[in-house]
C-alpha cells in the first residue's frame, strides 16, 4: 500500500520560491529593456503591430476577438494574480496576515499611498492637466515584486504585505477609472461574477478538490469582471483567496498544491511575457517644455516617487501609532520605506491611466514618458535601499 506524499519541509520550499523569483526577476527586466528598445528602434512599427494582431475564440457577441496584449494583460496576468491571491491566502492562515494587526497595515498604507500623490500632482497642476490626477496612484504589481526578488534575504513578510498592498491598489484604480474615466460599473457583470463565486463555493461544500472542475467557475468570475468594465484578472486575487489553506494529514493543501504547480509558467513565461508586452513605450513625440507637459511630467514623477513613500511610510506610523495595527515580525521601519519605494513603481497601471486621461499627443507622450522616468528610478531606490537593509550572511571559517 502506497503512503501519501510528505509535504515539502516549509524552509526548503521558501528557499526553493524565491531562487525561481529572482530568476524570474532578471528574466523580467531583460524584457523590459528588449521591449524598450525594440520600440524605439527603427522596427518599433514592427513591436506596435504584433500586440494589435486580434485573436478570438469564435465566442461573437459574448466575447469579441481582442488584440494580443489584452489577452496577456487581462488573461494570462490573470493566473499570476491567482498565484498572488493563493500566497495571500497561505499568509492569512497560518502566516504573518493572520495577525489581524498586521493584515490591516497595508489596507491603511494603500489608502495613504494613493492619497500623498494624488494630492502632490494636484499641487503642481491647475486646469484640464489636472485630469491626470490618478496617474500617480497606480502600483504595478509585477514589476514591485520583480524588483524584490532582485533584492537578497527580505523579510517573507515584507513580500506578503507588498503583494497586499499592491492588489488593494489596483483594487483602488479599478474603482478610480469606472468611477471618473468611464462610464461606471456595469450591474449585470457584477452578477455573473457572484453567480461564479456561489458556484465555487458549492462545489468546494460538495467535497471537490480536484482543480480541472473549478475551470467553469472560474471562467465566469473573469468573463463578469470584464463584463462588469472591471480588470479581469482581478478575477484570480478572488479565486486565491476562496482556494482552502487547510490541509489533510499527509498532504498538502490545495492553496500550496494549486500554488506549486503554477508558479514555475508564471515566474518564467507569463511574467517575461507581461513586460515584453508592455515595456516598450515609444519615447518619440516627448517634448517637455515649459507648461502644461511639464507640470504633468513633474506632478508624475513627484506623485510616483515621493509622494508614494511618503504616504505609506507617515500613514503606516501613524496607524502604528494609533494601535490600529503592528508591524509584522522581522520588519522594521526602514522596510516599510523600501515598500514605499516599489509601490512607487506605478508603469503599466499608470500608463493605463494617462492613456484614459489624456487626449492631446502631446500631455500623452510627456506622461507616459514621466511614468517611465518615475517608475525606474523608484525601483532603483528601491533595489539600493533593500540592498543596504539585507543583513550579512557570516561565512563559517575553514577548519
Amino acid at each position: 500500500m502506497s503512503q501519501a506524499p510528505h509535504p515539502v519541509h516549509p524552509t526548503l520550499w521558501l528557499l526553493r520560491f524565491l531562487s525561481v523569483e529572482a530568476l524570474s526577476g532578471v528574466l523580467l527586466f531583460l524584457a523590459s529593456a528588449a521591449a524598450l528598445a525594440w520600440a524605439n528602434s527603427s522596427f518599433g512599427h514592427s513591436y506596435e503591430a504584433l500586440w494589435h494582431v486580434r485573436l478570438g475564440f469564435g465566442l461573437g457577441q459574448y466575447l469579441p476577438a481582442h488584440d494580443l496584449h489584452f489577452w496577456v494583460n487581462d488573461g494570462l496576468m490573470t493566473v499570476f494574480f491567482l498565484v498572488v491571491g493563493l500566497e495571500i491566502r497561505r499568509e492569512m492562515h497560518d502566516g504573518a496576515l493572520s495577525d489581524p494587526k498586521v493584515a490591516t497595515l497595508p489596507l491603511l498604507a494603500a489608502a495613504g499611498g494613493v492619497a500623498v500623490p494624488a494630492l502632490l500632482y494636484v499641487a503642481v497642476n491647475a486646469g484640464a492637466t489636472r485630469r491626470g490626477w490618478a496617474i500617480p496612484t497606480a502600483t504595478d504589481i509585477a514589476f514591485a515584486v520583480g524588483v524584490l526578488s532582485l533584492i537578497p534575504r527580505v523579510p517573507q513578510a515584507l513580500r506578503m504585505l507588498l503583494l497586499t498592498l499592491a492588489i488593494i491598489d489596483d483594487i483602488a484604480a479599478i474603482l478610480v477609472i469606472a468611477f471618473f474615466y468611464s462610464s461606471g460599473i456595469a450591474l449585470a457583470g457584477l452578477a455573473i461574477v457572484v453567480a461564479g463565486v456561489l458556484l465555487v463555493l458549492l462545489m468546494q461544500r460538495l467535497g471537490i478538490r480536484a482543480a480541472v472542475p473549478y475551470v467553469l467557475p472560474a471562467a465566469l468570475v473573469w468573463f463578469g469582471m470584464l463584463r462588469a468594465g472591471m480588470h479581469p484578472t482581478l478575477a484570480g486575487v478572488i479565486l486565491g483567496l476562496l482556494t482552502p489553506a487547510s490541509s489533510r494529514a499527509g498532504a498538502a493543501s490545495p492553496v500550496e498544491r494549486v500554488e506549486s504547480a503554477l508558479h514555475p509558467y508564471v515566474a518564467f513565461g507569463i511574467m517575461p511575457l507581461f513586460a515584453l508586452a508592455n515595456a516598450g513605450v515609444s519615447l518619440g513625440g516627448v517634448s517637455l517644455g515649459a507648461g502644461p507637459p511639464l507640470a504633468v511630467a513633474g506632478g508624475i514623477v513627484l506623485g510616483l516617487v515621493l509622494g508614494k513613500p511618503l504616504g505609506i511610510l507617515v500613514t503606516s506610523a501613524a496607524a502604528v501609532r494609533a494601535g490600529l495595527c503592528t508591524l509584522p515580525e522581522g520588519v522594521r521601519w526602514p522596510h516599510v520605506l523600501l515598500l514605499g519605494l516599489l509601490g512607487g513603481i506605478g508603469f503599466t497601471m499608470s500608463i493605463f491611466i494617462s492613456n484614459l486621461a489624456f487626449e492631446d499627443d502631446g500631455l500623452l507622450a510627456s506622461a507616459k514618458f514621466a511614468v517611465l522616468i518615475a517608475s525606474a528610478l523608484a525601483a532603483l531606490l528601491g533595489w539600493v535601499l533593500g540592498r543596504a537593509l539585507a543583513p550579512e550572511v557570516s561565512v563559517p571559517a575553514r577548519a
